[in-house]
């Protein structure tokens, strides 16, 4: 499955390394792309494995709230 998702806390390099590396750890992640300029988070994931809500909660352990 494949989405992407809203962070407006997305600012800089740190957040980048830090939110791929955090989502990037979860079973069944296949990738993690984070953007930077457009502050969007594309994901490829095995839905089987993990869930959106999984991943969203990864996110906001991480400190970035994704926009509802």
């Amino acid at each position: 499955m494949n989405t992407t998702l809203n962070v407006p806390g997305i600012s800089c390099d740190h957040c980048k390394k830090t939110i791929e590396g955090a989502v990037g750890q979860l079973d069944g992640i296949g990738m993690v792309e984070v953007d930077i300029d457009q502050r969007t988070v594309a994901i490829d994931f095995d839905d089987n494995a993990v869930t959106l809500p999984e991943i969203v909660a990864t996110l906001d352990e991480a400190g970035y709230e994704v926009a509802r």
